[in-house]
């Protein structure tokens, strides 16, 4: 659709369809989408640095226990029962010392903070959580994703590209979805051909998942349509 004679209404319209699609399913499910995948990542870093019996005799002694409230907490989340899950996560955190546990714990109290609308809250949670220097660079990273995109709507462009260059660059596991936020924030900055660079990039990325490229591709052709 080709520009009319309000090109300012246009593009803020625009923008406010991208603020609904994000807030509807995309972004901040991050951590439901790929949280399975984060302890994964955790449980093989771990096992890496010990054999799997001296793990699991370590795991099972003294961690058991914690990892039970983890689970009743999480349970309690997905019932619905916010209240009662931070409650138990928030002792958790104070309990399990400086574990993998105390800080999936905080990542979930962030989580279910944001499922309640609670925005603020929760980026102030994660932006603690990231400042740390002893957390677990896997989670870190989680939480900067997530960070992010709590903030595309009230951050500069600037900031959100400060937060999520060292993950670009790295070219890891989290870098195309990092230039996938990051080309939201170029949109809410109305700076569509920053935005139509980092999804090329994304396209052309050997690395990339189906439907990340996908979404990619479909975002392109929206902004072309954008910018007649």
């Amino acid at each position: 659709m080709k520009k009319k004679n309000s090109p300012q209404n246009q593009e803020d319209a625009f923008i406010l369809e991208v603020n609904e699609e994000l807030k509807n399913e995309r972004i901040r499910d991050i951590w439901n989408r790929y949280g399975l995948y984060i302890v994964a990542v955790v449980i093989i870093a771990l096992t890496a640095a010990v054999s799997f019996e001296t793990f699991k005799s370590w795991h099972d002694k003294k961690y058991q226990k914690v990892s039970d409230v983890y689970a009743v907490a999480v349970a309690m989340q997905n019932q619905g029962k916010y209240d009662e899950s931070l409650r138990i996560l928030q002792d958790l955190e104070k309990n399990a010392g400086n574990s993998i546990y105390e800080q999936l714990a905080v990542l979930q109290s962030a989580n279910i903070l944001a499922e309640q609308d609670k925005m603020t809250e929760a980026a102030d949670t994660l932006q603690k959580f990231v400042s740390r220097d002893d957390v677990n660079k896997s989670l870190r990273d989680v939480a900067i994703i997530k960070l992010a995109s709590y903030q595309l709507e009230n951050k500069p462009y600037e900031e959100i590209e400060t937060m999520l260059k060292p993950l670009i660059e790295e070219n890891g596991n989290w870098t195309a979805i990092a230039q996938e936020m990051l080309a939201m924030a170029a949109i809410y900055a109305k700076n569509f051909d920053q935005a139509k660079t980092l999804y090329t990039q994304i396209t052309e990325s050997a690395n990339v998942p189906g439907e990340l490229k996908s979404r990619a591709q479909d975002m392109l052709l929206i902004l072309d349509e954008e910018t007649k």
